[in-house]
């Protein structure tokens, strides 16, 4: 059975930390899964990390719903929310209430998430009201990234962290069962988790939230180039699958692979049989100067040659 938002909220309360990662797609989804995260969101962050973007803004509604259905499927466990990409929301409410329920509907998804502070509140209290789970996201919000200039932390001043810990109130009233805190000063993340009820989730916000969320393909160094400060790396796996691949390269260059161990046979009788039903269309069979069959005699209907 999958966890359920009230259950997510039951863990918070009990004082659980909870585990977030992202996942794109189906191998993903079934090996977080089955290592126990509650949470599976499916990030627009797919646009950096796995269709090759410069960033989040090109993702569309539909490649979100694709990759979220792919991972809905390949986990059975863990509550899976889906990210609103650029432009599904910020348009028409009906436009943002048909394309979250397309995560729902859909793709299969347990709650969405969506970017923005005050301005989005009345959407929140809206969807929320319609019976759809919404976590919000605050901080860096990297839909904004041209705004922001880039991907700054966010709330370094006093004036401006007041102004987080008001929008994560406004959120929370208007319905949002949880809120994403993206590069915050850990100081900031410590005093609006300690003002909500409900549980905030951080990535680059420090240790103080009731939970953290990190892309999956930094926690395995898929990238062995990329480096962020607020992601810890526990494995090198970028490393191990190039080295592997360049071992099956030399292996089939040499011939050392397939051996017997990776092929499969016939039986003796009926490789005996076939050599029977073959032999009219052998070498033996009007050959060339070199042994071979000659094409021209024996035309494209010869299984001894290609046409």
């Amino acid at each position: 059975m999958r966890l359920t938002v009230p259950q997510i909220l039951d863990m918070a309360k009990r004082g659980e930390r909870i585990a977030m990662i992202t996942a794109y797609d189906y191998p993903s989804a079934q090996l977080v899964d089955a290592a126990g995260v509650p949470i599976i969101l499916v990030g627009d962050s797919v646009g950096n990390t796995v269709l090759g973007y410069g960033s989040t803004i090109p993702v569309t509604m539909d490649e979100m719903v694709h990759h979220a259905a792919a991972v809905v499927r390949g986990s059975s466990n863990a509550l899976v929310v889906g990210d609103m990409p650029f432009m599904s929301y910020q348009a028409l409410d009906s436009e943002a209430m048909r394309n979250a329920g397309r995560f729902l509907k859909e793709a299969g998804c347990q709650a969405i998430k969506l970017e923005g502070g005050r301005m989005v509140t009345p959407l929140v209290r809206k969807m929320a009201g319609y019976g759809i789970p919404v976590m919000s996201h605050i901080g860096l919000t990297p839909q904004s990234y041209h705004r922001l200039g880039g991907h700054r932390v966010q709330g370094r001043t006093a004036e401006q962290a007041r102004a987080l810990l008001e929008e994560a109130l406004a959120l929370e009233d208007a319905g949002a069962f949880s809120i994403v805190l993206e590069l915050i000063p850990a100081q900031v993340a410590r005093l609006i988790s300690e003002r909500l009820e409900i549980p905030t989730i951080g990535i680059g916000a420090g240790p103080y939230c009731d939970g953290q969320v990190q892309v999956l393909h930094d926690l395995l160094g898929l990238f062995p180039s990329l480096h962020f400060h607020h992601a810890k790396r526990y494995a090198e796996l970028g490393e191990t699958i190039e080295s592997a691949v360049r071992s099956y390269i030399q292996e089939v260059q040499s011939g050392a692979f397939p051996t017997d161990a990776h092929s499969f046979s016939m039986s003796a009788d009926e490789e005996a049989h076939l050599q029977e039903i073959v032999s009219p269309y052998g070498h033996d069979a009007q050959s060339g100067p070199s042994g071979e069959a000659s094409v021209q005699e024996q035309g494209p209907e010869n299984l001894g040659v290609r046409p």
